[in-house]
């Protein structure tokens, strides 16, 4: 069959150049250590004023997660200008539906950073069940290269939950590069990890203040 957008959003999953592709994009979900369930809402970005940046961050331009936006998830955070947010459905076929899961999580939302001028991604994976430091651990040790991790209480906006930092030693590219991730529990038992990738160190650092910026204004939707 033809190569459509839907694989080559898979493709973005995987390492180093493909970053540039996307995933199968059209639902979205996620969890916070006080979240609830949010309805399903229509593809656009959200207008309400966002809570403010904090230090170390980039200035707020939007949010996503809550009603009106791309993805429908059980907590909102603030968006950096031009990260563009779309919502995740596992693929039919199971070879493409397996890259939208890792370990316990799934994937429920893939944030852009190309708009913006960066090569990675933000993405949202859910874990229905668990405490939010072994979903994290599990969902580390499912990464191919994964090592070095180093785990840390972290506040997550209001919530309380738990982040790390390790390598990615990538074959494609014959290199090491940092990602980050930070998780917190759910009010109906489930975890959602916010986790921040990207093609190299360099890029990895550009985006950081996005990422710091979803943590520090994670809201349950």
């Amino acid at each position: 069959m033809p190569e459509s957008s839907a694989i080559r959003r898979v493709r973005a999953a995987v390492p180093a150049a493909l970053l540039a592709a996307g995933l199968l994009l059209t639902g979205c979900g996620a969890d916070t250590g006080t979240g609830q369930g949010a309805a399903a809402a229509p593809a656009q970005r959200s207008t309400a004023p966002a809570a403010p940046a904090g230090p170390g961050t980039a200035a707020p331009a939007g949010t996503v997660g809550g009603p009106g936006t791309p993805c429908a998830l059980p907590v909102s955070f603030s968006l950096a200008a031009d990260w563009e947010p779309e919502a995740v459905e596992p693929a039919a076929d199971p070879d493409l539906a397996a890259l939208t899961r890792q370990g316990p999580a799934t994937l429920r939302c893939e944030v852009d950073a190309k708009p913006a001028g960066h090569i990675g991604f933000l993405r949202v994976w859910t874990v229905p069940e668990g405490r939010a430091r072994a979903a994290l651990e599990a969902f580390v040790t499912a990464e191919k290269g994964a090592r070095g991790a180093v785990y840390s209480a972290a506040e997550a906006g209001p919530l309380t939950g738990v982040q790390t930092v390790y390598q990615v030693h990538e074959e494609l590219v014959g290199g090491t590069k940092t990602e980050r991730a930070f998780a917190v529990g759910t009010a109906d038992g489930g975890v959602v990890i916010v986790h921040l990738g990207g093609l190299d160190a360099e890029e990895h650092e550009a985006m950081r203040p996005a990422y710091e910026l979803a943590r520090s204004t994670l809201r349950a939707s």
